[in-house]
């Protein structure tokens, strides 16, 4: 596979995004940081803010994002360079999800055609073989465009009524045309994996996908402040078995990447931004040359962004340390890959890469779950880490950015 360019992988706009990650610095440090980018630049900011989710809860995030003092740690193409790098120094910073200890948690069903793909899920009992059969069956029962129907709409609850009586209903329709959004637990705080680092497959699957998606970073007053891509790992198989497999479907050893940073919102990069965004994916085969192109256009969403963050958070229920939210993908890969009929799953190596010209490009590649790199580092390891540094405790509200 060609190699990838680092320029491609941070936003088209550099000079004008305002990005926040994290990256494991090793020597003296041997520990994770915050960091932001500046002209190109990457500073340590972890004095200020000891989190990310202490960064996004700053009443002034962006002058702290912007004037917060800091370690430069060098340009960012180099900090990309090494994470698309394998055998690249170990020594030097690595780049991390750019999340810690926020919950992350995902919308499901937010695409009509996301929605025909759960139901075919559902009704094959996770057999990849009946799919496409069952999507012919499908598109010739429902004869509707389901993205022109309101979630909670008359039409759609008219819909619903005509489709229980064809015995055509499905809970996933419930969630993508029903009053209520999908909204579920997708990984745990800590456990995300960033940019250049494999994603991983649940052993027992046999039929899976990437979910390239826009993820929003939401603060604890549930205010959106900022975006970055994502790669819901999908198991179709398992969670076709049952919906209550999700957990196992969904949340498993590097089954969850975000990055490469946070692009905060500000008067350049808005919520419109990501409204009008387009996503692309791109697979490419390590061991038969397989090439798959796709993209989902957020014009096309069920749900406005922010009516999935007030259906995710509010007096219904609080997240005290904000939370990642993915929004949803209308891509699922069905081209035929190991045989006629089969559809599209994953081989092991594959390269997987998520991109939009306002965030850049997230690139992992595909590997078993129980053969990466076992997460070991979660919250009380970080705040052991932060105690040590003398940081535990501190937020950027007891700081000023001109500190």
């Amino acid at each position: 596979m060609p190699s990838i360019q680092a320029q491609a992988v941070l936003p088209a706009d550099l000079s004008d995004a305002l990005l926040v990650g994290r990256v494991w610095r090793n020597s003296k440090i041997n520990g994770p940081c915050v960091v932001v980018v500046r002209r190109g630049e990457v500073f340590d900011i972890t004095a200020t803010a000891p989190t990310s989710a202490d960064l996004l809860d700053a009443d002034d995030l962006l002058a702290l994002a912007r004037h917060a003092p800091g370690e430069s740690l060098g340009s960012v193409a180099d900090l990309v360079r090494d994470a698309l790098d394998p055998f690249s120094d170990k020594r030097l910073p690595r780049l991390l999800a750019p999340c810690d200890v926020q919950p992350i948690k995902a919308c499901g069903v937010t695409f009509a055609v996301s929605m025909l793909e759960r139901v075919i899920e559902e009704k094959a009992a996770g057999d990849a073989s009946r799919a496409e059969s069952l999507r012919k069956e499908l598109q010739a029962s429902i004869g509707s465009d389901l993205s022109a129907i309101r979630p909670g709409s008359e039409a759609a609850m008219k819909l619903k009524q005509e489709l229980l009586k064809r015995d055509a209903w499905s809970q996933y329709m419930e969630v993508g045309i029903g009053a209520d959004a999908e909204v579920f637990s997708k990984s745990q705080a800590m456990s995300a994996v960033g940019l250049g680092a494999e994603v991983g497959l649940h052993p027992e699957s046999q039929w899976n996908n990437p979910e390239p998606e826009i993820v929003l970073a939401v603060n604890s007053r549930g205010e959106a402040v900022g975006a970055t891509l994502g790669n819901d790992v999908n198991l179709r198989d398992i969670e076709g078995r049952s919906a209550l497999l999700l957990g196992k479907a969904k949340d498993n050893n590097g089954s969850c990447a975000i990055g490469p940073f946070i692009r905060l919102f500000d008067e350049r990069f808005t919520i419109d931004t990501v409204r009008q965004a387009e996503v692309t994916l791109l697979i490419e085969g390590e061991d038969d040359g397989f090439r798959l192109n796709g993209a989902s256009f957020m014009r096309e969403i069920s749900r406005d962004p922010l009516d999935l963050v007030a259906q995710t958070c509010g007096t219904h229920h609080q997240y005290p340390d904000g939370f990642l939210l993915f929004l949803g993908t209308m891509f699922s890969p069905i081209k035929d890959r190991d045989a006629a009929g089969s559809g599209f799953t994953h081989h092991l190596g594959d390269r997987v890469t998520i991109a939009s010209p306002a965030l850049g490009a997230l690139v992992n590649r595909v590997q078993r779950c129980d053969a990466i790199a076992p997460w070991t580092f979660g919250i009380r390891a970080l705040y052991h880490h932060l105690a040590g540094r003398g940081l535990a405790g501190t937020s950027p509200s007891s700081r000023s950015a001109s500190e």
